[in-house]
């Protein structure tokens, strides 16, 4: 997750109005694939548990809200257009925010604008 202090103090400052989810994706950077240097030891997915064992490296990082994972077919990621990572804030089952593409499109201080609005 990438920003994930940032997530974090999203979540300290407003879990009494917003509820958190973190949904773990497709490997961004696998080592088998397209990596960067001095990342995780992550390969590509070949199957679900495989994407459990790899989400709960996350899960060891403490995001402060639960934490679920897409299915091996990456359904969540195509139907959200989240691959690598997108912010989303949704109220009322409908989306009220959709951050840009990450890394470069993610930005918590824009989730952090919204949710001062609603708050």
């Amino acid at each position: 997750l990438f920003k994930l202090d940032e997530f974090k103090q999203l979540v300290k400052d407003f879990s009494d109005v917003a509820d958190f989810l973190v949904v773990y994706l497709a490997e961004a950077h696998a080592t088998d694939a397209w990596a960067f240097e001095n990342n995780i030891d992550i390969s590509v997915h070949k199957n679900l548990e495989e994407r459990l064992a790899a989400a709960r490296t996350l899960v060891k990082e403490d995001p402060l809200c639960p934490v679920v994972v897409d299915e091996i077919t990456n359904i969540t990621a195509s139907k959200y257009g989240a691959l690598p990572e997108r912010l989303y804030v949704i109220q009322s089952g409908k989306v009220i925010y959709q951050g840009g593409i990450g890394p470069w499109g993610y930005n918590p201080e824009e989730v952090r604008k919204v949710l001062e609005k609603i708050n």
